[in-house]
């Protein structure tokens, strides 16, 4: 019986079968293989193994469990996991765990109740759907993203929520109500137009009410956002990213833009591939998300001045996070809502004119004129430039941006790169360090060899063809072979059981085995041989160093009779 409701979600899962959901698996021999979704490949390499419900890719190095390959797919946290597991396997996390049912699941009850009364409020609202229609978006589009209307009145959801059973202190926890000074409730949203936010996975977490025009009079926020809740956090969320990341994991890019309106507009233009910062910082988190799908970055910023300096302080953070970014800039417009109003197709052109960074930079900083340079302000304008350019990574881009900017001033490249070493100004940047992304597996060619064995016994199912192995293995290596030995695949210890994993996921070795097996073998007692050789060599010079004639005659005779071939 399983052990834990972890265990209970597994047990009640086939893995192959849901991870079919996701990816085309095939069969291949005792497991299934397809392309890893988690790096560009064309020959499959991501193994999946129904005897151990566990799966591995042995291009990118990194594998695991079910829980495991949601948390990396969906870029969600193992909590989150666990309650869309359970939800999908009719386990009830309830009972296991009150307390973080009610502060995770019931906060997602109660935006969940909150977006359908918006939603609600909207068809009752003509004043609203103008407003909707007027920006510019269908009815697809706003049934698509669960856009709603909250009505003008103090207390019409809270109260709605309150009748339904909802106790006012849950509601406040929501994020739902304000409590005043008085001790009554009013309701945060009013007379706006409400953006419900959806975590990775779908679910509403929050919201973003623009007030109508008409109701606007400089009192209250044009916007107003939901508070962090403990599952509500601004600076992780990206909106719009749980219907477009399927779109940016298959182009590799992602184009990022300010708020929810530029989202909406651009993604019913077709630009699918598509997130918004929802009206905050983009931050590190943001990009730890998207970076796992995608290794180029649009930033399609407003093209006020404000959007520009946001774009400059969204280049150098996603840089220093790895990414490869270009810089769109909607002409003629102020921002990807209004252009692609006035025309669908505007966004795609302006996406597909995006310049790499270093442009950006020069169409931002550069004066037209080559004299202006000898002013303090042209100066420091290039200074600026060259500032960017000294932090691009690569020295081949670097050079080649460079030149470029050599030809556009007409400053020789020498001259560019020795005021670049002048300044004293530092690009400050935030590096994320991704716990999640497995390193690449270091192994020796020994550790090799005695795995492939280990394959070709699992596809004979004999066991036998490494007695004659024993010399040869490690500790580690003779309890994953006692392991198989004994029937099991699995083991206690998390070490032997990875090792396990590794072998029992590998794709069934071509036959003649009995072929292989022997050179295999060959080879592992060459490896072990030339590995004691090196040993016993460095106990002669130690032996020799310290004139010890006992231990240097013991390690000259065991050298004399190792076998001399490899």
């Amino acid at each position: 019986m399983p052990s834990s409701t972890t265990e209970l979600i597994k047990s009640k899962l086939d893995i192959v079968e849901f991870l079919r959901g996701y990816l085309t698996l095939q069969p291949a021999g005792r497991n299934f293989k397809g392309l890893c979704p988690f790096h560009k490949e064309k020959s499959p390499s991501f193994m999946v193994s129904p005897e151990r419900q566990s799966w591995h890719c042995f291009g990118c190095g990194i594998g695991g469990d079910v829980f495991t390959f949601v948390m990396k797919y969906e870029n969600i946290e193992f909590g989150e996991a666990l309650r869309m597991l359970a939800e999908r396997t009719g386990v009830e996390l309830r009972h296991e765990n009150p307390a973080e049912y009610r502060y995770s699941g019931l906060l997602y009850d109660l935006n969940n109740a909150a977006k359908d009364f918006f939603k609600r409020a909207l068809v009752a609202a003509p004043v609203a759907k103008e407003y909707l229609a007027t920006r510019g978006l269908t009815q697809e589009t706003i049934e698509t993203f669960e856009l709603g209307w909250a009505p003008n009145e103090s207390e019409a959801l809270s109260m709605q929520l309150l009748n339904a059973g909802s106790s006012p202190q849950d509601i406040v926890q929501a994020g739902l109500s304000i409590k005043t000074d008085r001790g009554l409730m009013i309701d945060r949203f009013r007379g706006r137009i409400m953006f419900p936010i959806h975590n990775h996975t779908g679910k509403v977490v929050g919201f973003t009410g623009r007030i109508l025009p008409q109701l606007d009079h400089g009192d209250t926020g044009k916007y107003v956002n939901s508070p962090e809740t403990p599952i509500f956090q601004k600076s992780k969320l990206l909106y719009g990213f749980w219907k477009s990341k399927d779109a940016i994991r298959e182009a590799k890019t992602a184009v990022l833009v300010e708020g929810q309106m530029d989202f909406l507009m651009s993604f019913q233009s077709g630009v699918k591939n598509i997130v918004a910062s929802s009206g905050t910082a983009l931050t590190a988190d943001h990009l730890v998300v998207l970076r796992r799908l995608a290794e180029e970055l649009i930033i399609n910023y407003d093209s006020d001045v404000a959007g520009s300096e946001a774009a400059v302080r969204a280049i150098d953070l996603a840089e220093a996070n790895d990414f490869s970014v270009k810089v769109a800039t909607v002409e003629g417009f102020k921002d990807a809502a209004d252009a692609a109003k006035a025309d669908p197709e505007n966004v795609r052109r302006t996406i597909e004119a995006a310049v790499p960074a270093p442009e950006f930079y020069f169409k931002k900083y550069l004066p037209s004129d080559r004299a202006a340079f000898s002013t303090p302000e042209g100066l420091r304008n290039l200074r600026a430039v060259l500032q960017k350019l000294r932090a691009i990574a690569s020295p081949v881009q670097q050079e080649f941006w460079f030149q470029k900017l050599a030809d556009l001033t007409g400053v020789n490249e020498k001259t560019l790169e020795e005021e670049s070493k002048k300044t004293k100004e530092e690009i400050r940047f935030v590096p994320v360090e991704n716990s999640e992304e497995a390193p690449k597996r270091q192994v020796s060619r020994a550790e090799l060899l005695f795995e492939d064995l280990l394959a070709i016994a699992l596809a004979k199912n004999d066991f036998s063809l490494l007695d004659d192995c024993a010399l040869f293995l490690d500790p580690t290596q003779k309890e994953v072979l006692r392991v198989l030995l004994s029937g099991k695949r699995k083991s206690d210890d998390p070490v032997i059981d990875a090792l396990i994993d590794l072998v029992v996921l590998r794709e069934s070795p071509a036959e003649p085995w009995d072929e292989e097996a022997l050179k295999l073998k060959t080879a592992l007692a060459g490896e072990f041989y030339k590995e004691r050789r090196k040993i016993i060599s460095q106990a002669i010079k130690n032996a020799e160093a310290r004139h010890d004639e006992h231990e240097l005659g013991k390690a000259l005779e065991e050298l004399s009779n190792l076998p001399t071939g490899e």
